[in-house]
């Protein structure tokens, strides 16, 4: 998967699309593969770098959502939990099933908290993991050693799916790429083509060159997430019925990230309420503790948003209620933040309460926007996409093969291993503590489309979610390896590592109102 053949593809090409997909997050990934996989000609143009914004900030879940069951949204989780299944099956170097026990300090709530998820576990179908069990209070122990032990009466066993959001992304791209689409991060599009009131295709613009690219198709899809209403504002001639008010309203989700020492082991605790009636995940991933999430509604938008003070006290003081190490301010070793592209609801409702089901709409020109949704329905959404697609511009139906789809790439697998062979040394981990390699920085260049520092430690590698200060050191070494392997200036290579030092101090430190550090 390299850029300029991309781009030499999509100038080749500039008139002789079926689908031009505008958004590089999961919902216009999994799009992508789901087009090109049933043959129509499929573009996707990413304004910054794959899975830059929500997609890459997730809580790392396959899941059908606990807290959708209590609510009596038993469709979505069934579908959902159903989804979660095929992923373990077509992506296991990405998708695996975790243990997560939820603690119980009062008599009776675990049979309550065991009768729902035997039947959430249940509505798995034939994928159902099967594992729900009661625990006793020295079972819970055995499992989390650093539970609290005060008032325990036991627990309740579960299995969901967890993952690498970022990985997952990069492994669907390259996926989408292998059959055939032109894939392109780093291009915003600019504007609709628009013509006798219907929308023809778009114009984007490359960031590394600057030069614009005119792409035609039968189709255009916005899946930008968050930004979904800036796109659909380009769309003046024939605007959205009803489109007067905003279609996302976006709420803001942010995690802490503390060593491996704070929950040891290999499972993950799962609070079935807290003060603001959430769950709150505390999960060992990539040999650290991921805790998460709040549920913020933001009234403006961005595309890099950080955790207030707030949000990260609050996540702090609810895992120290469950840890035998209360965790503070000094323990973080990163903390991220993801806004949801939630679908508006009854203004009375707060973010929490709105549904995370997806919605797609079709303006009189022609635009097809979607909205909503998470990771774990991203494939049955791209699904129902193409459908809409081909029943609304003519394209010829075909049947969807995604539900069977293996998302590795063999070839590119075993490139790296012949990598490692002739240079030895690119078999060591570039920082210790961290699982990753000098091969893995390169694949990154020359396989994924990495153009810049902050696209390699932050996604093609997950640096920057796991140690932001231990990201800042290695800030120079990669920035050296891509001035290298892009032909790059010594000049362009200063200015990488002093954007990506910026960005990294925002992941060690909260911010206010007013956008000032802590």
């Amino acid at each position: 998967m390299q850029r300029k053949e991309m781009l030499n593809a999509l100038d080749a090409n500039s008139d002789d699309w079926d689908i031009v997909i505008v958004g590089g997050g999961a919902t216009g990934l999994g799009a992508a593969v789901e087009a090109v996989t049933r043959g129509h000609r499929t573009v996707l143009l990413e304004a910054n770098d794959f899975s830059s914004g929500t997609s890459s900030r997730s809580t790392k879940l396959i899941h059908g959502g606990v807290r959708y069951l209590q609510k009596g949204q038993i469709g979505m989780v069934r579908q959902s939990l159903r989804e979660r299944g095929r992923l373990l099956r077509n992506a296991p170097h990405l998708v695996h099933l975790l243990d997560f026990v939820v603690p119980t300090y009062e008599l009776g709530s675990r049979w309550y908290y065991y009768a729902g998820l035997r039947l959430y576990d249940s509505l798995a179908g034939s994928l159902s993991s099967c594992r729900t069990s009661l625990l006793s209070s020295g079972e819970v122990q055995e499992r989390l050693p650093t539970i609290r032990t005060d008032r325990l009466k036991g627990g309740v066993l579960y299995q969901d799916g967890q993952f690498d959001d970022s990985r997952l992304a990069v492994c669907l791209a390259r996926t989408a790429a292998r059959y055939g689409a032109v894939v392109v991060n780093h291009s915003p599009v600019t504007r609709l083509i628009q013509e006798q009131g219907h929308i023809r295709g778009v114009i984007a613009s490359d960031r590394e060159s600057g030069r614009e690219y005119e792409v035609r198709a039968k189709m255009v899809i916005n899946a930008t997430g968050i930004f979904a209403d800036s796109v659909m504002a380009m769309d003046q001639e024939k605007p959205l019925k009803g489109s007067g008010q905003p279609l996302v309203t976006p709420s803001q989700g942010s995690h802490l990230v503390l060593d491996g020492s704070f929950l040891p082991g290999n499972a993950a605790v799962m609070v079935p309420k807290t003060d603001d009636g959430r769950v709150l995940f505390i999960i060992p991933w990539l040999g650290r503790v991921l805790i998460g999430t709040t549920d913020v509604e933001k009234s403006v938008i961005c595309d890099d948003p950080h955790p207030g003070p707030d949000e990260v006290q609050y996540l702090l003081d609810h895992a120290g209620r469950y840890l035998t190490r209360p965790p503070q301010y000094s323990d973080v070793l990163s903390m991220f933040t993801g806004m949801r592209p939630l679908v508006r609801g009854d203004r009375s409702q707060s973010t929490a309460q709105l549904s995370r089901e997806h919605e797609i709409r079709i303006s009189d020109s022609g635009l097809m926007t979607v909205v909503g949704g998470k990771w774990t329905t991203y494939r049955q959404m791209g699904e129902e996409l193409i459908d809409r697609v081909e029943a609304a511009v003519g394209l010829k139906k075909r049947p969807s093969i995604t539900a069977e789809l293996s998302l590795t790439d063999p070839a590119a697998d075993l490139k790296v291993v012949e990598w490692m062979t002739d240079h030895p040394d690119w078999a060591d981990v570039v920082t210790p503590g961290l699982p990753y390699r000098q091969a893995d920085l390169v694949r990154a260049v020359r396989l994924e489309m990495a153009g810049s520092v902050e696209d390699v430690l932050a996604r093609r590698t997950r640096f920057l979610f796991l140690d932001a200060a231990a990201a800042k050191r290695v800030a120079v070494r990669t920035a050296e390896l891509l001035r290298v392997e892009l032909r790059m200036s010594d000049q362009w290579a200063a200015q990488q590592v002093a954007d990506f030092q910026a960005v990294a101090d925002s992941y060690l430190r909260p911010v206010n109102k007013q956008g000032a550090g802590r």
